[in-house]
């Protein structure tokens, strides 16, 4: 079983979730939601892996775990790693300034960023790693949602996504109850248990009514294109809007998570439509396919660039931007295509 699932559209809307996060952490967060960026990531892990799955079930009745741990180990470990040793031994030479916890460096090469994060802040990590808290989460997805998928594979698809739906509203739930009980914002931002239904909400998507294994949908084009996708733009539109700290913390991300149904599907089902015609560009395919390389380096890139350009901070943006292209174009030859040749050998 190989981990390519080529979907239209869906390179480019790596791409634009990677830009997003990259202005915002440029320095223009007041007006750019990088947490948005996020959250689409979350939802494409969530809708391409679980359809990985469910081919493997489809072609073969069943699914290899062990397989699935060692294509995921290899897509995702040898790159976080080298970067991550890069830094802290930028930091340690004092290429990076601000120096490092080696408590916190552990928790994140074990995956516990998020939760470091939650309960220390940034204190101790590498300038501009602390962007790996969402690696983080989807590491934890990783671990569980396997077993639980073949679990669901035994129910009928609608209930499937019944189920993946019901869990997303135990986890807003579940924030409602911390926030109410005086939680922090880091808290239901960056932990597991409480963002761990932007993924899910991709994993519904991929069980039943996937507008690529699916078949035509059953709602007209017009409606999509007329109703559905502006409906669901202006609901992210308000949700950027509201700054209501409770509200932020718990419905907004359930609500991005409702609103990217749509706007998946008709970029899924409608690649040439002038809204997503940009993400079927070359230029955003390519950048794309960087899109994992891209975010492991990009902040710490930035951070460099701010540190020796401060006072120029366009230009820093300008330059970051342009040097996380080069890194990350090259740790991509370098050690992703190599391991992606071993996976194919393995599978």
């Amino acid at each position: 079983m190989s981990d390519s699932f080529h979907v239209p559209s869906l390179d480019g809307m790596r791409a634009a979730a990677f830009v997003v996060v990259f202005l915002a952490h440029a320095g223009l967060e007041r007006v750019v939601p990088g947490g948005f960026g996020v959250t689409v990531f979350f939802f494409l892990s969530g809708y391409l892996i679980t359809s990985l799955l469910r081919i493997e079930h489809e072609a073969h009745g069943t699914i290899s775990l062990r397989q699935f741990y060692v294509r995921r180990a290899l897509r995702i470990l040898p790159p976080f790693y080298v970067v991550l040793a890069l830094a802290v031994v930028a930091a340690a030479v004092g290429v990076i300034a601000g120096g490092f916890d080696r408590r916190a460096v552990a928790a994140q090469t074990f995956y516990f960023a998020n939760y470091w994060s939650v309960r220390h802040g940034g204190n101790g990590q590498v300038a501009g790693t602390g962007v790996y808290w969402s690696l983080a989460v989807e590491e934890h997805f990783y671990l569980v949602f396997p077993w639980l998928y073949v679990v669901l594979r035994r129910l009928r698809p609608r209930t499937q996504a019944l189920v993946l739906w019901s869990l997303c509203a135990a986890v807003l739930a579940w924030r409602c109850a911390l926030v109410a009980s005086g939680a922090s914002a880091d808290r239901t931002y960056l932990a597991t248990d409480t963002r761990v239904d932007s993924i899910l909400f991709g994993c519904a998507l991929a069980v039943w009514n996937n507008p690529m294994l699916d078949g035509p949908s059953r709602i007209p084009e017009t409606r999509w294109k007329r109703f559905l996708v502006p409906g669901a733009i202006g609901v992210l539109l308000a949700s950027f809007a509201v700054r209501e700290p409770h509200y932020r913390e718990t419905v907004r991300y359930s609500l991005q998570g409702v609103a990217l149904y749509p706007i998946f599907v008709a970029a899924i089902r409608f690649p040439t439509w002038a809204p997503f015609r940009l993400l079927n560009t070359r230029a955003m395919a390519f950048a794309g396919v960087l899109s994992y390389a891209l975010y492991l380096v990009h902040h710490v890139v930035i951070y460099g660039f701010r540190a020796a350009l401060a006072g120029h901070a366009v230009v820093a943006a300008g330059l970051a931007f342009g040097a996380s292209l080069g890194i990350a174009w090259t740790l991509h030859d370098l050690v992703e295509k190599p391991c992606a040749r071993l996976r194919r050998r393995l599978a």
